[in-house]
């Protein structure tokens, strides 16, 4: 059975450039466009779709009012189409609060190019969200793309080198990250030990995501710098366009960042984090893997379950996708899953715990 979609836009060009990807799928169909939420809300009721493609700035009703009404009324999965600027950031964020699965970042010039440039993507994304709550749905074909590269490609396994000083808890998350994220970070005291986070996210996006975090949270969340020193009651966040790892710089940790090639098609990757992690925090460490599609940081999870780190992943009913969380559990990387309301708990009562028992 084909997945419904039903694209809402302002842009007439976007709206064909998109039904032309779209529907260009085998296991897709494109069944109404519309360009504004009114004529799209009469579309839902006609063609009752699966996920829907939806723009932020449009006429007679703004895509956020009609996200919520949307949510409340006839929940459905959702994929913003937002622009690469900062307050289309901010808008995108408050659309995943909302409820939206995940977001595609509009461009800002030679859209037809540069949409038929990313057809992959915004089907995978499109595909994904037919997957996620708040409606299940049957497994889809995968789509072709190419190799992956391992975490080897930006920091080769070594001899691990565990260094002592407070405790390092570090999160991984990808599709509903940013919603999860938030949860555990709302949860959490001024004091708590340092966290680093790395969440799939775009360049433009990762620092006002940096800035509604610090905002709802006690502790002092940034954009991760590189060489800065990791301290207690601060949060660190992978910046879109590097990969985020920790690294002992003679009586400290610091953080750095790696201008390398994408790693599990990933950049910033969760598995470079977790490894780095493993390889100079090891037991000191405590980790979680939150909601994501994919497996970027199941292995990482891993290698830090296998250095003595205690490993957390969120529970299949309350992620917006089990992909993530899901392949770490099968691999055996994780010691419990939690529902989200308990992960922050558990992550400080695991890093404040003694060392040796973290269990």
């Amino acid at each position: 059975m084909k997945i419904k979609v039903l694209i809402v836009d302002d842009s007439a060009l976007i709206r064909s450039v998109m039904k032309e990807i779209i529907g260009s799928q085998p296991d897709m169909e494109v069944v109404g466009v519309a360009p504004d939420p009114i004529i799209a809300r009469d579309l839902i009721k006609q063609t009752n779709p699966d996920v829907l493609t939806l723009d932020v700035e449009m006429p007679r009703m703004d895509g956020l009012t009609f996200l919520e009404n949307l949510m409340r009324l006839h929940p459905l999965p959702v994929v913003m189409v937002s622009s690469l600027t900062v307050r289309g950031a901010d808008v995108t964020l408050r659309a995943l609060e909302l409820g939206a699965v995940d977001f595609f970042p509009k461009p800002s010039s030679d859209l037809a190019a540069s949409f038929g440039a990313s057809a992959e993507e915004i089907c995978a994304k499109v595909k994904q969200a037919a997957l996620a709550k708040p409606r299940a749905r049957t497994a889809v074909r995968k789509l072709d793309v190419a190799p992956r590269l391992s975490a080897d490609a930006v920091l080769p396994t070594a001899p691990a080198s565990v260094h002592g000083g407070s405790p390092i808890i570090v999160i991984g998350a990808s599709t509903g990250g940013t919603e999860a994220v938030r949860v555990v970070l709302e949860a959490m005291p001024p004091d708590a030990p340092p966290i680093l986070v790395t969440q799939h996210i775009p360049a433009a996006f990762s620092g006002p995501f940096a800035q509604r975090m610090d905002r709802v949270s006690a502790m002092r969340v940034g954009e991760a710098q590189d060489g800065q020193s990791v301290q207690s009651g601060h949060v660190y966040i992978a910046p879109g366009h590097a990969h985020l790892l920790l690294m002992w710089d003679g009586a400290r940790f610091v953080c750095r960042l790696h201008d390398g090639p994408a790693v599990n098609r990933h950049k910033p990757s969760v598995d470079v984090l977790f490894r780095s992690v493993a390889m100079c925090a090891g037991v000191g460490a405590v980790a979680a893997l939150l909601t994501g599609m994919g497996d970027d940081g199941a292995r990482g999870l891993l290698e830090l379950k296998q250095a003595g780190a205690a490993t957390l992943v969120q529970d299949e009913e309350t992620s917006v996708v089990w992909g993530m969380p899901g392949a770490a559990w099968k691999l055996g990387a994780a010691s419990e899953q939690l529902p989200l309301d308990h992960m922050a708990a558990r992550l400080l009562a695991l890093a404040r715990a003694p060392r040796g028992a973290r269990a």
